[in-house]
C-alpha cells in the first residue's frame, strides 16, 4: 500500500499521523523545520520569567486524549474582562448589569433585522447596536485588519457559548475552584467537567506521546516541494527533488500556500485570495502580580494599538518568579508595516505608553523591561465577504480527490487546540476510507496490520535515504 502523506508536524499532523497509524495505514510525516509541534514550544529566560508560543490553555479532555494528562497541573482560574468606557467589566456577567447594553440587546431580540449579510450587520442583530458598536465591532477590526462590513457573518463564530450557558460555565468555575473551559470547544460539549490544565515542563510535553507513537514515520527537514496531482487525484509529492508515490495527502499548510505547492491543476488557486492576519505578540516583565483586572483584558480601544493584554500567571502564577509577572500584547498589523518593522525596544514602549494611559503612569516604577517579541505572518484566518461561499465549500471538500485540508490554517477555521484534536479525528475517518476504498481506482483494500505497515514504511524510508 502506498503511504499517506501528511504535510507538518504540528498537532494536527501529529494527531492525524498517529491515528492513521493506529488504524494500520502507511503514513509518512513531512515537516520542513527542525522543530516538531509547530507554535507550542515554551521557554524560560535566566530571570525565571517562562514564555509559550502556541495556546496558554489546555483542556483536561484534550490532555487526557493525548495521554499527557499525568504531566499537566490544573488551573484553579482564569478570567476575561473587557475594558469599557473606562471601567473594566468581568465577561460575561459584568456586562449583565450595564443597563444600556442590557436594553440594546432585548431591543435587537424583539425586532429582528432578518439574515445578515456581514459581521457587523451579525453582531448588531445578536448583541444590540451598543455592545456592537463598543466592544464586538472594534475588537473584529482588530484582529482582522479589515472593516466589519466586510467580514461575513460566520465571524461571529469565532466568539463563545451564548449568554446562559457562558453565566454557568462561569458559576461552575467558581463553585469547582477549576477554570472551566468556557467557549474552548465547540466540537465536544463543555461542562463543569471540562477544565484548563498546564502541562508542568511546558507546551511541548502535551505532544510527546504522540510524537513518541509516530516518531519512526517523521521525516524532519523534509520540505514538501509539490504534491502532484494526475487524473484528478494525489498522485505522488516531491520532496527534496525526489518524487514519492503516495495514496493520499494531508496538509496542514496555509491554504493560501497550497495551491502553490499543487502541481497538476488549477482547481486551487482561488484559494490564493483566501487571507490570514500577521500579528506581533510583545511580552513586558513586571515587579507584582494582578496589574489586569483578571487573567485577560479585551481593549476594544480604537486609539490602542494593542487588542487584548494577558497576564498569564494571575492564572499560572509558576509563569513568573514569585512577586513577578508578564504581560503580553496583541498586535494586529500587515506584514512590513510600522508595526511589524518595529524593534522590540520601541515595541516595548508603544505597549507600555498604552498600559500606562490605562492603569496610571504608576505602573512604570514597576517595568522589568522587554521579554521578548514574537511575529508570527499567519495567525488568525480572516473571513472576507467576497470569498465567503469559495470559504464554506472549502471546508466541505478540497476539490481535489484524495487532498485534505487539516488543522487551524489548513481548514482555514476559527479553531482552538482541542476542536483542532477532534476535528482531525473525524476527518481521518475519511482519509481511511479513501484509501481503503482503492482511492480512484475504487480497487479495495483490506486493512494492514502492524507488521505490514512497519516493513512498508522501512522499505519507502529506506528508498527515500538511498535515493
Amino acid at each position: 500500500m502506498k503511504p499517506i502523506a501528511v504535510i507538518g508536524a504540528g498537532l494536527a499532523g501529529l494527531t492525524a499521523a498517529a491515528e492513521l497509524k493506529r488504524q494500520g495505514l502507511p503514513v509518512i510525516v513531512f515537516e520542513a523545520g527542525k522543530a516538531i509541534g509547530g507554535l507550542a514550544a515554551s521557554f524560560k529566560d535566566k530571570d525565571g520569567f517562562s514564555y509559550d508560543f502556541g495556546a496558554h490553555f489546555i483542556s483536561n479532555r484534550l490532555a487526557g486524549a493525548l495521554g499527557a494528562a499525568e504531566t499537566c497541573r490544573t488551573v484553579k482560574h482564569y478570567g476575561e474582562a473587557v475594558l469599557l468606557d473606562g471601567r473594566y467589566r468581568n465577561y460575561p456577567l459584568g456586562l449583565l448589569f450595564d443597563t444600556q447594553l442590557v436594553a440594546s440587546a432585548v431591543k435587537a431580540k424583539l425586532n429582528p433585522a432578518g439574515t445578515s449579510e456581514t459581521a457587523a450587520e451579525f453582531f448588531r442583530a445578536s448583541y444590540g447596536s451598543a455592545l456592537a458598536e463598543k466592544v464586538a465591532i472594534p475588537l473584529a477590526e482588530a484582529w482582522s485588519g479589515a472593516a466589519a462590513n466586510q467580514l461575513a457573518p460566520s465571524v461571529g463564530q469565532k466568539f463563545g457559548a451564548g449568554i446562559v450557558k457562558s453565566i454557568y460555565l462561569n458559576v461552575a468555575s467558581r463553585v469547582t475552584g477549576r477554570a472551566v473551559c468556557n467557549g474552548y470547544s465547540h466540537e465536544m460539549p463543555e461542562s463543569a467537567r471540562v477544565y484548563h490544565v498546564y502541562p508542568e515542563a511546558g507546551l511541548g510535553k502535551l505532544l510527546e506521546p504522540t510524537v513518541k507513537a509516530v516518531q519512526s514515520c517523521i521525516r524532519m527537514k523534509s520540505p514538501v516541494e509539490r504534491v502532484i496531482v494526475r487524473n484528478g487525484h494525489i498522485d505522488a509529492v516531491r520532496v527534496k527533488g525526489e518524487e514519492i508515490s503516495v495514496s493520499a495527502a494531508i496538509s496542514t499548510a496555509p491554504v493560501n500556500v497550497l495551491p502553490k505547492i499543487i502541481e497538476g491543476t488549477d482547481a486551487l488557486n482561488h484559494l490564493t485570495a483566501f487571507r490570514y492576519r500577521p500579528m506581533v505578540f510583545v511580552n513586558l516583565r513586571f515587579a507584582g502580580r494582578h496589574i489586569l483586572p483578571d487573567t485577560m483584558l479585551w481593549v476594544p480601544d480604537r486609539t490602542q494599538r494593542f487588542f487584548r493584554v494577558t497576564e498569564a500567571p494571575v492564572s499560572m502564577p509558576w509563569l513568573a518568579p514569585q512577586g513577578k509577572t508578564l504581560l503580553t500584547y496583541d498586535l494586529g498589523c500587515e506584514v512590513g508595516d510600522d508595526i511589524w518593522r518595529m524593534s522590540e525596544e520601541d515595541l516595548a514602549d508603544l505597549c507600555l505608553e498604552g498600559s500606562c494611559r490605562i492603569f496610571g503612569e504608576a505602573l512604570r516604577k514597576d517595568y522589568l523591561g522587554p521579554g521578548g517579541t514574537l511575529r508570527t505572518p499567519i495567525a488568525y484566518p480572516v473571513f472576507m465577504s467576497s470569498y465567503e461561499a469559495d470559504r464554506k465549500r472549502f471546508a466541505e471538500s478540497t476539490g481535489v480527490e484524495g487532498l485534505y485540508s487539516i488543522g487551524r490554517h489548513g481548514e482555514f477555521a476559527h479553531i482552538l487546540m482541542e476542536d483542532i484534536y477532534w476535528r482531525t479525528l473525524r476527518r481521518m475517518r475519511d482519509v481511511a476510507n479513501y484509501v481503503r476504498s482503492g482511492g480512484p481506482r475504487g480497487e479495495k483494500v483490506e486493512p494492514a496490520t502492524e507488521a505490514d505497515t512497519a516493513l512498508g514504511l522501512r522499505s519507502v524510508l529506506n528508498r527515500a535515504v538511498t535515493g
